[in-house]
């Protein structure tokens, strides 16, 4: 709903080559407000408010594709300014929720995972962390930052590690239709077993913004696990999709991530109905999704690591990573 533009090719030259849909928009709108300056004057003033001059035109990345085929930014290390970014969307003050399940043995994970994170995830933004438990008592008492805080809500235990994966989606959707719809514009459902290191920005933002699974980005797409099986509604055919994504790290616009995470719940009730599990569960159902609703941000492999895995050249920063971790003790039905 960005409004029409004098200079509209220059900006959407920009988009395609830094910025996503978000900052155009803001660019645009300073542009309506500010008619009588020429589009680099307006440009020059939007950058100058980090403090410094950016150029916008300086040499990227070039080891890494840092644009997907339906022109959507895939974000890398390198191939955006931190300061400029956070500049741009602090002007916005945007509330930004953070959907965690820490359901059973999982409450171990809170204490490592909140703080890392009010060391790196989205620094002097408004955050809430909504954290679902079956054991209240358990979260921990963690110092936040100015404008942000922790919100619990209490769901069912679960018999299987599956059924906690299924649930997410069924508690998620109603707590955004009762409550987070509310309180939040952005929103992001993060897998609570993984622990920050480094910056995780307003680079991340965007209307639907999806996290390249670590273990596929390289592969070619015949090789990725969707769901293959026909009788699923997560089923897609061989000679179809993108990429890979992960449902551990997944975010966006509030309405647009409701959509989302209310897709994957009707289909895995969908599925329930006719006897079948889609083989990654929600995840299943995420790929299916994006690949006919395109992620307007693609996130590289840096925004969701394992600590499982080593580190190739092509990730220059781990910003989060999943913990190793024994799952026959944490899972109520053991195994991977």
């Amino acid at each position: 709903n960005c409004p029409k533009v004098k200079g509209h090719s220059q900006l959407m030259f920009i988009q395609q080559m830094f910025l996503g849909p978000s900052y155009i928009c803001l660019i645009a709108m300073t542009v309506l407000s500010q008619e009588h300056l020429e589009l680099r004057h307006v440009l020059k003033r939007l950058f100058m408010y980090s403090g410094f001059v950016f150029s916008l035109f300086s040499p990227r990345r070039t080891d890494v594709n840092s644009v997907t085929n339906w022109n959507a930014p895939l974000v890398w290390e390198g191939t955006f300014d931190p300061v400029v970014i956070d500049a741009i969307y602090k002007k916005m003050d945007p509330r930004v929720a953070v959907v965690v399940f820490a359901v059973g043995k999982y409450t171990r994970f809170l204490k490592g995972f909140l703080e890392s994170g009010e060391k790196h995830f989205l620094i002097d933004f408004r955050v809430t962390y909504y954290i679902f438990t079956d054991n209240e008592k358990d979260v921990p008492k963690v110092e936040l930052g100015e404008g942000r805080k922790i919100s619990v809500v209490t769901v069912p235990s679960a018999n299987r590690w599956q059924d906690v994966v299924l649930g997410r989606m069924k508690w998620a959707t109603i707590t955004i239709d009762k409550q987070i719809r509310n309180e939040a514009d952005y929103l992001f459902m993060m897998d609570i077993d993984s622990v920050f290191h480094n910056r995780f920005g307003a680079e991340s933002l965007s209307q639907l913004s999806a996290v390249l699974h670590r273990g596929n980005y390289k592969k070619k797409r015949t090789n990725f696990p969707y769901e293959r099986r026909a009788k699923s509604r997560a089923y897609i055919p061989l000679d179809e999709g993108d990429y890979y994504y992960t449902a551990a790290v997944w975010g966006g616009y509030l309405e647009d991530m409701y959509k989302l995470v209310r897709y994957c719940y009707k289909q895995s009730e969908e599925d329930a109905k006719n006897g079948i599990e889609a083989v990654w569960q929600e995840e299943s159902h995420l790929n299916k999704y994006l690949l006919y609703n395109k992620p307007t941000k693609v996130l590289s492999p840096e925004y969701l690591w394992s600590d499982y895995d080593q580190i190739p050249a092509d990730i220059k920063v781990v910003r989060i990573s999943q913990l190793i971790k024994d799952y026959k003790k944490v899972r109520p039905n053991g195994g991977h």
